[in-house]
């Protein structure tokens, strides 16, 4: 069954921050070859305040193997209590386009523990529900259905 159409995972690197340690944290949390799978990489540069440079790196999942594979590895990775953290806020994490978003505390990943945030400082994951039909009820469906 399919579950996502799309997953897009993103982090924010400020100036002052470790690139490659963070870089390589979200090239860890999708567990591909990028260069292999052909997987899609976005790199982008902001100025932020008192014009520090902001880089931001996007992993985007497209295939059902990448998109099923990193769901399996996410879901083994949360805890019990954040699995049922994430189906308890599933209302307010799903939007009108059937997105459901998470935020992954950076400071904890770094340190090898996922942890779910609404912090800024965070990695990003966006996934596009499949619903059949295309409807909000039927999005929470599969979103339960994933994190079970």
């Amino acid at each position: 069954m399919k579950l996502a159409h799309q997953i897009k995972v993103s982090v924010f690197i400020h100036e002052e921050e470790d690139r490659e340690k963070i870089f390589n944290k979200l090239l860890s949390l999708v567990h591909f070859n990028l260069k292999e799978e052909k997987i899609k990489l976005n790199e982008d540069t902001a100025i932020g305040f008192n014009n520090k440079k902001i880089k931001t790196y996007e992993i985007v999942l497209e295939k059902d193997r990448h998109i099923n594979g990193f769901l399996e590895k996410l879901k083994e990775s949360l805890s019990q209590e954040q699995k049922e953290l994430l189906l308890k806020q599933a209302e307010s994490r799903l939007d009108n386009e059937r997105n459901f978003f998470i935020r992954l505390d950076k400071e904890k990943l770094l340190n090898n523990e996922i942890w779910i945030t609404d912090s800024g400082n965070c990695f990003h994951i966006k996934i596009s529900i499949a619903a059949f039909p295309a409807k909000r009820e039927k999005a929470l469906e599969v979103v339960n259905q994933i994190f079970k």
